[in-house]
């Protein structure tokens, strides 16, 4: 995990057979994936559909008028939980676990140090159970929760607010976004469906309130406001998150954030471990923009150029030829992918995607996955300062495979030392997975050294500098002994794909 933080999508309480909690912890996974995001129309279509999809439209809710202090704040918002608590329901799951001991371990265990027969449920399988929140977003019994709160279960049941309990398919889920949609079985009657807001809309400062299944205590609710808007924390590709001082614990997880007005404009996900009052919710205008995919197909198909990309800083900016500080720069290009085929190189800096500017990397990939695999992406780009237009044809996206870190060791020569750091030569089989030609290992870093000070790190490969290819760490060493007034430009291959580092000369950090 990238982050110092510790963050955990630990709105889930899992429960073992002995009943003793704990929490579910999720790293992160790099990568470009970006969400498909649709119109809001889209994915309101579903939302109170009868059996031929169609839907009636909804009203929006009225605001609920809070009682106030003297002084104008606001003391009581029970109408509005009144209202909109039958629409939040909790999702316990069960799933088979392998005890730590076969039958037989466990039973020569007991007959040694106790005697006798041991008890017939020991050294076999167990269940644990889960728990987490959800809310119903159509009548028809869907359930939108969190994919963590579901995943690997066997068997998963949803209480409403009135204690029914009923079983539930898994319909749809997106693990990138940690979105998974419910269909509840056998329902002989239309249930209350929550009203979806526009997350969009909401300003830091606003009021919301959270209700969910707390450490098991059902329809717990908590209310603050909105701390932060498009938050990214680095547990998903797709880091967007309301951030939210509004209590959000281990139960929470798939459970509604509601507005003043009892809409739903966050799904509570995740919160900070070690801290209080840092809570994060999915915004709802993802959730409905991939309501439509979810529905009809089960998974989220996302648009892909066959690139990887990272920020343009001031320093790539000066080593690159660019000019300002916005775009996407292409650390590598995927063979034969679209992008390849239209003649982008690695090191063209990406600033504008269907006529629009590309702030940064991120912005870049999410805007992507909002086409579609087959449709057309018009890119404006930067090559050593020349502007430069290309049209793409998008492919599906699908996920990258992880190269295993290396454990380099080796000498320092005279360029090493005045870069900060030691270099070897690459292992065959590491050339193999990485699918390279030599390069120069990175054995170990400074941390106060030129090198650390610009980002690179032990296990890199080097394959070019100052854009020439770098077959062995003599070459590198030779073109950094050439290169003192400007920024040394290095291009990386590391386990999760490629980027640029320029290393500023020596007397500049």
């Amino acid at each position: 995990m990238n982050s110092p933080w510790s963050w955990v999508f630990a709105c889930t309480l899992a429960l073992s057979a002995s009943g003793c909690a704990q929490t579910r912890a999720r790293s992160a996974e790099p990568s470009e994936r970006a969400p498909a995001v649709l119109s809001a129309a889209r994915g309101a279509n579903l939302l109170a559909g009868g059996a031929n999809g169609q839907t009636a439209p909804q009203a929006a809710p009225a605001p609920v008028q809070a009682q106030q202090f003297q002084d104008g704040s606001a003391c009581s918002i029970a109408d509005l939980v009144e209202r909109v608590r039958p629409t939040v329901v909790g999702v316990t799951t069960q799933r088979e676990v392998d005890s730590p001991f076969t039958s037989g371990e466990f039973d020569d265990f007991w007959r040694r140090y106790f005697g006798g027969e041991p008890p017939p449920s020991f050294g076999g399988p167990s269940v644990e159970r889960g728990l987490g929140s959800g809310f119903i977003i159509d009548a028809r019994g869907l359930v939108m929760t969190n994919n963590h709160v579901i995943e690997g279960a066997d068997v998963v049941r949803v209480r409403t607010a009135d204690g029914t309990e009923f079983d539930a398919v898994v319909k749809g889920v997106d693990p990138p976004t940690d979105l998974a949609l419910l269909q509840i079985q056998n329902l002989e009657r239309e249930l209350p469906a929550a009203s979806l807001g526009d997350s969009d809309a909401t300003r830091v400062g606003d009021c919301v309130v959270a209700i969910g299944d707390a450490f098991g205590l059902e329809l717990t609710v908590t209310r603050g406001i909105i701390s932060a808007k498009a938050r990214e924390i680095g547990e998903t590709p797709y880091d967007q998150f309301l951030q939210t001082d509004a209590a959000i614990n281990p139960g929470n997880s798939g459970g509604p954030l509601f507005d003043l007005g009892g809409r739903v404009i966050g799904i509570n996900t995740a919160i900070v471990a070690t801290g209080q009052g840092i809570g994060f919710a999915v915004p709802i205008n993802l959730v409905k923009s991939l309501l439509p995919q979810l529905e009809s197909t089960g998974r989220v198909v996302r648009g892909f150029i066959g690139v990887s990309v990272q920020d343009l800083t001031p320093r790539l900016a000066e080593a690159l030829g660019a000019q300002g500080d916005k775009g996407a720069v292409v650390a590598s290009v995927e063979r034969d992918g679209p992008a390849a085929k239209a003649g982008l190189q690695a090191g063209d800096v990406i600033v504008s995607l269907q006529g629009e500017p590309v702030e940064d990397a991120a912005d870049l990939s999410r805007r992507i996955a909002q086409l579609k695999p087959g449709a057309r992406a018009r890119l404006e780009y930067l090559r050593r300062g020349e502007r430069r237009n290309a049209e793409l044809l998008l492919t599906e996206r699908r996920d990258d495979s992880e190269a295993p870190r290396p454990e380099p060791e080796g000498g320092r020569s005279e360029s090493e030392q005045r870069l900060g750091l030691s270099l070897q030569n690459v292992p065959a089989e590491l050339q193999r997975e990485l699918k390279i030609d030599g390069g120069a290992l990175v054995a170990s870093v400074e941390p106060s050294s030129r090198a650390g000070q610009a980002g690179l790190r032990r296990g890199d490969v080097v394959v070019e500098a100052d854009r020439k290819p770098v077959k062995t760490p003599r070459d590198l060493a030779n073109i950094a002994r050439e290169v003192t007034d400007r920024p040394l430009l290095l291009r990386v291959a590391r386990e999760d794909g490629t980027i640029f580092v320029a290393i500023p000369p020596e007397g500049r950090r």
